[in-house]
């Protein structure tokens, strides 16, 4: 008897000019492509790059699992991104990850070193590397995190509350938080998913193959990460950056966990400058 496996569902969506160098955006846990705001990518797009972002699994329109039981695993999830990039004709693209798709990133050009032609990790973690001498995350963003325990992830307003104070705890130092904004792109992105509770399945997913580390990068690598960002400290993007020769480095002062818009010509510039 042969058994067919259905593959699931990953949603994903373009900007620009299909002929020009392909950049593919992976975003981090709980979060759609909507966290790529579509601005952001129409400026990628605009200095010649054709600009993929998509929906990991459980989150926006990709396939869902029901909540606390994924049944795939991180390696799944680099398989995902060169799907996308199959189901888009391309060869070889530039990856860039932020925060969770930092790590599938490093993940996708070690497992796929043909399909990357350059790698960027936005406020993460190296892969593979002890970081245990590392700091871990704030204190104060450690008990706003704990509080995530207590949200009803059914409940649409608490959901919607706990995410904007999300928003707001690894929000810039530098730039003032626009509540408003903020409030609308996750009550989009609450409502194009059917919800969030799915999302948290990401905090429960195993490597799923086998250990890889970046220090075996070959692929050119720029590190952004912002300087005050609570949840990765800069020393895990001076870590990273350290780890692989002829990397760059490029600090977002006063920068968070986040895509601050006061920040994208800065980091469109050093995207966009990558090989």
């Amino acid at each position: 008897m042969t058994m067919s496996i259905q593959r699931p569902e990953i949603v994903s969506q373009t900007f620009g000019d299909r002929a020009d160098p392909a950049i593919l955006l992976i975003m981090g846990a709980m979060a759609s492509m909507l966290w790529w705001p579509e601005t952001f990518c129409r400026q990628l797009a605009e200095r010649g790059r054709f600009v993929i972002r998509y929906d990991n699994r459980d989150t926006g329109l990709s396939t869902k699992y029901p909540p606390g039981s994924p049944t795939y695993t991180f390696e799944d999830m680099a398989d995902d991104a060169v799907r996308v990039l199959d189901d888009h004709g391309i060869a070889k693209a530039h990856v860039a990850g932020m925060s969770m798709g930092g790590m599938i990133a490093q993940n996708v050009a070690l497992k796929y070193p043909e399909r990357v032609s350059a790698l960027t990790v936005i406020s993460s973690s190296p892969l593979g590397v002890d970081a245990s001498g590392l700091p871990g995350m704030t204190e104060a963003y450690r008990e706003h995190s704990a509080g995530g325990g207590g949200v009803d992830w059914s409940n649409r307003e608490q959901v919607l509350d706990f995410m904007v104070k999300d928003a707001r705890a690894i929000a810039s130092t530098l730039h003032p938080f626009d509540e408003k904004r903020t409030r609308a792109m996750i009550e989009d992105d609450y409502d194009r998913s059917g919800g969030l509770a799915n999302a948290t399945n990401h905090f429960l997913l195993k490597g799923g193959g086998p250990q890889r580390t970046v220090r075996d990068l070959r692929t050119p690598l720029l590190v952004i990460h912002g300087a005050t960002d609570p949840l990765f400290p800069i020393e895990h993007g001076e870590a990273l950056a350290k780890a692989v020769p002829g990397a760059r480095l490029v600090r977002i002062e006063g920068g968070g966990h986040e895509l601050h818009r006061n920040d994208w010509p800065q980091i469109v510039d050093a995207i966009t400058s990558q090989p």
